[in-house]
């Protein structure tokens, strides 16, 4: 289906597979990617480094990527860069990853503006310090009139969560009589979710090896085709993403069907 370009440094045969961009446009691409950015700590750890060291080169590759997806016409990039669970890590860790987006976001923003991308954020962003919302928020404010790629974060995400709080504003609705139960439909609790103004993922790309879902849009990733790799975060380039996309485009997507 593919050809594959064998080349190592000086543009001799060699391996591993790489999969050209060309051809891998010439099929259909998923529309939206949605990312478990996962081993920065053991990046890290086989460095000899802090974890903080993992965390800093992997929102380096989250530049990476996002330019990469826009270039290959992916409408949606949605990463999850920290979880509800991830409180339970040591304070400064926490408060490293709390200053990230803010790092990120502002010497990121000026390309995002010019490569007009859409930068949006679900999680509960009140519970965030003040300094890591006003990034995220001036983000989404200075490209909110953009109409290229989604690049959306999950910070502060928790899917039980986020469905839970759907369940107890149906319920609300209901009481209020603006609802009655038999109103309730699939399409019904998908608009009362976070992601309710994005079309579910096609493609679930997990780092490090671990194969399981983290808590992330456990609702929205019901039909989404899963790529898991050993890669670590840090480690994730351009030619994994293709290798990804090129596992996608072979997979015979039946959504229940025949």
């Amino acid at each position: 289906m593919f050809n594959k370009i064998w080349k190592n440094k000086e543009g001799e045969s060699s391996s591993p597979l790489v999969y050209a961009k060309e051809d891998i446009l010439q099929h259909p691409i998923p529309k939206h990617v949605a990312i478990i950015m996962d081993g920065n700590g053991r990046w890290a750890k086989k460095r000899a480094l802090p974890r903080a060291a993992g965390h800093y080169e992997g929102m380096q590759v989250v530049r990476k990527i996002t330019r990469f997806a826009n270039e290959l016409g992916i409408k949606i990039l949605s990463l999850y860069a920290f979880s509800t669970e991830n409180w339970k890590r040591p304070k400064s860790e926490v408060e490293y990853l709390m200053k990230l987006p803010e790092q990120f976001l502002t010497t990121f923003l000026p390309e995002l503006i010019e490569e007009n991308v859409n930068v949006r954020v679900i999680g509960n962003t009140e519970q965030l310090p003040e300094h890591t919302r006003r990034a995220v928020e001036k983000a989404i404010n200075e490209t909110k009139d953009n109409t290229g790629l989604i690049l959306n974060f999950a910070l502060n995400y928790g899917s039980r969560a986020e469905i839970t709080y759907a369940v107890q504003q149906i319920a609300k609705d209901i009481q209020n009589g603006r609802l009655s139960p038999e109103q309730i439909t699939e399409e019904l609790v998908s608009s009362y979710l976070m992601t309710k103004d994005l079309m579910d993922p096609d493609l679930l790309i997990r780092t490090s090896g671990e194969i399981r879902l983290s808590n992330f849009m456990l609702w929205q990733l019901a039909y989404t085709e899963f790529w898991f790799t050993d890669v670590l975060w840090p480690d994730f380039t351009e030619q994994h993403l293709l290798e990804a996309i090129a596992a996608f485009q072979k997979r015979n997507r039946r959504f229940g069907g025949v």
